[in-house]
């Protein structure tokens, strides 16, 4: 009779425990510490997506990047607005910043913070290439960027005029002058004395509604980018494409040198594709991949004429511009670096006009096996040659055929085979010295 009431408590106690294990949700943390580009918007957007499915309190982003692609940080801010767990943006460790395009997403956080030593702004846009807008262009683009600007912070109650004058003067902000001009809601020094600062703090997201934060105390939970995430993000790494472009090209290259190699062409093939992949998500200068093309074309051009070395230095010239004119990033973490494109250009010059040149030797060469071996062999007459006989050639002993009567003993030059029977003339110094018979 007393089974039953211990057992509905006993009972009664797990489905309480289960219930508060269930209420104690998790943060969900990620880090960014690269440049803005289509990657970064896959990888935050689907760390929201699983903020929301494990119900997290919150979506904490350590970010350290020097800016990026506009398009991408437009995507990343209209994810974080429509994010229905808190976002978090945290600029941390100390040294690290949140400039140009990353000021824009700092901003758009429901919580900004900065560790000390870190460093925001400079989001004045900048044309792709790093180039020199007309002033019409500019303008647009200006106040394009500043309207983005006004129109995130202004909602999550923070200091409009301060953060316009980081699009439209490129101002930047220690974390002090971040947090004395409410551009940002806190300064930690880490990631448990922020919590300890948000603790039961009421943060109002961008809808309009408003949520309590109690983080103290909660796992913090890392999500990593998958497998082809990491593997996106480092070829969208701008050097990275332009030695795949470049040793891709360099391997084709050989393979129609060598026809039936197989492998350079397979590599080839592999590398110019992983290029064109991340080259494709990147703002790319097409000329320029024309310039890297050309470059093989002189290195070419140096191994038939000879020149010297100076059509080869016009390829690794050609070749060194195209890689730096690549990919038209506003900011130089994103373009490819002078040191970069020499150190592929000058071996990769080298290494071309040398396979080139033994390449053309080799077909320059006589041939010297086979049936087309025989032409210009010189051998000896076995019998007279009236005009038909027997000559000694190359080991062996041929039916042979003359334009003159010749004596056995005779030098003579093949001059064309024919099935089974040579054509032959005698040597030079044979006709100054042998009498016509």
């Amino acid at each position: 009779l007393y089974i039953y009431p211990r057992f509905s408590a006993l009972l009664a106690g797990l489905l309480l425990l289960v219930l508060s294990a269930a209420s104690s949700a998790e943060v969900l943390k990620i880090v960014v510490d690269d440049a803005i580009h289509p990657i970064t918007d896959e990888y935050i957007g689907r760390a929201i997506a699983e903020a929301e499915r494990s119900k997290a309190q919150a979506l904490l982003i350590e970010i350290n990047t020097p800016g990026g692609l506009l398009e991408s940080t437009r995507d990343i801010i209209e994810k974080i607005l429509a994010s229905p767990v808190p976002v978090i943006i945290y600029v941390t460790p100390s040294g690290s910043r949140a400039a140009s395009a990353g000021f824009f997403i700092l901003e758009s956080a429901d919580v900004a913070a900065m560790a000390p030593g870190t460093n925001t702004g400079a989001a004045h846009p900048v044309s792709l290439g790093g180039g020199k807008m007309d002033d019409t262009m500019k303008e647009k683009i200006e106040n394009d960027s500043a309207a983005l600007m006004r129109s995130v912070v202004g909602k999550r109650g923070r200091n409009v005029e301060v953060a316009e004058t980081a699009v439209r003067q490129s101002k930047s902000f220690t974390d002090q002058e971040a947090l004395s001009q409410k551009l940002i809601d806190y300064v930690a020094p880490s990631e448990n004395e922020l919590f300890k600062q948000l603790q039961g703090k009421q943060v109002k997201r961008f809808n309009g509604e408003t949520a309590t934060l109690n983080l103290v105390g909660q796992s913090v939970r890392p999500f990593d980018m998958t497998l082809k995430q990491h593997i996106l993000a480092y070829l969208l790494d701008p050097n990275v494409a332009f030695i795949l472009l470049a040793v891709g090209a360099l391997a084709l290259y050989a393979e129609f040198n060598h026809p039936g190699a197989v492998v350079p062409g397979t590599v080839g093939v592999v590398f110019i594709l992983l290029a064109v992949f991340a080259l494709n998500l990147l703002p790319t200068r097409f000329a320029a991949v024309v310039l890297i093309f050309a470059s093989f074309i002189l290195f070419a051009l140096e191994a038939k004429f000879a020149t010297h070395g100076v059509l080869a230095i016009g390829g690794i010239v050609t070749l060194t511009l195209g890689g730096l004119l690549l990919v038209d990033a506003p900011i130089p973490e994103m373009r490819v670096h002078l040191l970069t494109a020499l150190a592929v250009s000058i071996p990769l010059g080298i290494i071309t006009v040398f396979l080139m040149s033994i390449a053309l030797k080799a077909r320059a060469n006589k041939v010297v096996t086979g049936i087309q071996g025989l032409i210009g062999e010189v051998g000896l007459t076995q019998s007279t040659l009236s005009p038909q006989g027997k000559v000694f050639v190359h080991g062996e002993l041929w039916d042979a055929i003359s334009s003159t009567n010749l004596p056995a003993g005779q030098p003579v030059v093949v001059r064309q085979v024919d099935g089974l029977r040579l054509t032959v003339d005698p040597t030079p110094q044979a006709q100054q010295t042998t009498p016509v018979i």
